[in-house]
């Protein structure tokens, strides 16, 4: 699929804000599923320095200043992708794990933001036996988690944690992948936070922002795509930026300023899909 996306953050502020320093997580990654034909960082008012580096995960991450003092500051990410489908996972059993653990063992400990705790228990998933066939798993506990939960919008934040929003029982993908995470960590089962765009055509949804789903380590196929709210497999019409441990590892953008007195966020995002050729 070719997906070209637009992807805006502003910030208004009531009163004029300087040195404004971001850290900017919006570049696509370029992998064998996915090609980044184009990318291109837009800023207003005009930055006084724009670098990049590689994060300890791969993703390139721009560092944005902008010095002057500014009521309104405007990040404009273009990206054009041409993205892959992905072959349907091989059945193998829970545990084949054994074998890989250890390379993947920073998925598998806690995080910030996915505590220790009895997640399966909480969230009533059975325990599979190390019989069972991992994707079979992985694939049921994706439409679980898609029937069990509510997508609403604004009924979360970024600071929402797995506890609460098991108690609520809705949200948005953030909360769908940290919930996700939790059960697989708990079972052994490396599992890492993606974040990045979905092409939804109408079908989907958490199109109208970045994207979240889960990846899980399958021996033999790599990390796999599974996408909780929407209860798929991450295919070619989800565009990955970057993977960490969880939502504060691939955060957007953040950053911080001086003055600015109260301000207000708003962000835009729409991908432009089509068939490749």
């Amino acid at each position: 699929m070719r997906a070209d996306i637009r992807h805006v953050t502003e910030y208004a502020y009531d009163e004029p804000a300087w040195d404004s320093f971001n850290e900017v997580r919006l570049h696509p990654e370029a992998s064998a599923r996915q090609q980044l034909k184009s990318f291109h960082l837009l800023i207003e008012p005009e930055a006084s320095s724009v670098t990049s580096h590689r994060d300890y995960f791969g993703s390139i991450v721009h560092h944005v200043h902008v010095h002057e003092p500014h009521r309104v500051l405007r990040i404009e990410a273009q990206a054009l992708v041409i993205t892959k489908p992905l072959p349907t996972p091989p059945s193998m059993p829970l545990s084949a794990l054994a074998e890989v653990r250890g390379e993947a063992s920073e998925f598998l400990i806690a995080s910030p933001r996915v505590p220790p705790g009895n997640w399966p228990e909480v969230f009533g998933v059975a325990r599979p036996s190390p019989d069972d066939d991992l994707p079979t798993f992985l694939r049921d506990l994706t439409h679980q988690f898609f029937t069990q939960f509510t997508y609403k919008p604004g009924a979360t934040s970024v600071r929402t944690t797995i506890q609460e929003f098991a108690r609520a029982q809705q949200g948005v993908c953030q909360d769908f992948t940290h919930a996700m995470l939790g059960v697989c960590r708990t079972l052994g089962i490396p599992a890492r936070y993606v974040s990045g765009y979905l092409y939804s055509g109408g079908e989907m949804v958490g199109a109208d922002a970045t994207h979240a789903w889960v990846e899980a380590l399958i021996p033999g196929a790599g990390w796999t795509g599974f996408d909780p709210t929407n209860d798929v497999l991450a295919g070619e019409k989800h565009i990955k930026i970057g993977h960490g441990r969880d939502y504060p590892d691939v955060s957007p953008v953040r950053g911080t300023f001086y003055g600015g007195g109260q301000g207000s966020l708003d962000v835009e995002v729409r991908v432009y899909g089509e068939q490749a050729q």
